[in-house]
């Protein structure tokens, strides 16, 4: 990018009230990202302080940050390794993927008449109190966001079949907690075996940054593709044990 400078032909520099104007901060917020080193020293010619483009960009990066969910010192270890010689953008990129969220659930909003007239006098507060303990609602007066359609259109399909709404929930907990040690079970994996130098991240170079953002993007679709067969392959003996057992009785 093209360095932006004064009508003298100099590089453009920048009072303290001006940068952070420029920036779009209060100069309060500018001086606490200086004395958190979040920011280079200024030029100083007497009392005044004099900074420049390059202290603009960085101001644009910890704003782009701050946006995308990082903390303070988390920009700080980045800006630290850049300051290295690192690429931040492939560190980013980096923990970006790491911290990426695996589902892609659309959220489903639901009335209490639409409630009312899918569950009844299913609709109970132990009913409503065990969903959200198990993390899938949120209630406000007009009714009730739950995290997932897919797993809501099923819990309504299934009472409409005439399982018990207390039934459902209370296999969607005993699978929440098998799940929930399936996807301890291949983080381990993929930590021990696969992504060693999540260790140490912060001593990575950008090709090896990069590279092992490429390795977890390609582990992901693995350990779905491993998860589903698995848990086909488990209905499949589970079915049959179950059929099994069935025909005994007769």
């Amino acid at each position: 990018m093209a360095e932006i400078t004064s009508s003298t032909g100099q590089p453009r520099e920048y009072r303290v009230e001006e940068l952070a104007e420029a920036a779009g901060i209060t100069t309060r917020t500018l001086r606490f990202y200086r004395e958190r080193k979040l920011l280079q020293p200024p030029r100083k010619e007497g009392r005044i302080a004099w900074y420049g483009e390059h202290h603009l960009a960085r101001l644009r990066v910890i704003g782009e940050l701050l946006d995308r969910g990082h903390t303070l010192g988390g920009i700080a270890e980045l800006i630290g390794a850049g300051e290295s010689g690192r690429d931040v953008a492939d560190l980013i990129g980096l923990r970006d993927e790491i911290a990426a969220p695996w589902s892609d659930e659309t959220p489903v909003r639901l009335g209490w008449d639409e409630l009312v007239a899918a569950f009844g006098d299913q609709l109970t507060p132990e009913n409503t109190a065990e969903t959200i303990a198990q993390g899938y609602i949120t209630l406000d007066e007009d009714g009730i966001t739950h995290i997932s359609r897919r797993l809501m259109d099923a819990t309504l399909a299934l009472v409409a079949e005439g399982v018990p709404l207390a039934a459902v929930l209370a296999a969607s907990r005993k699978a929440q907690q098998h799940l929930d040690a399936v996807a301890e079970a291949f983080t381990d994996l993929a930590r021990d075996h696969l992504l060693g130098g999540l260790a140490h991240v912060d001593d990575l170079t950008p090709a090896e940054a990069a590279g092992l953002t490429e390795r977890i993007r390609r582990v992901r679709p693995l350990a779905r593709a491993t998860a589903d067969a698995q848990f086909s392959l488990a209905m499949d003996r589970k079915v049959r044990a179950a059929y099994e057992r069935l025909l005994t009785q007769e």
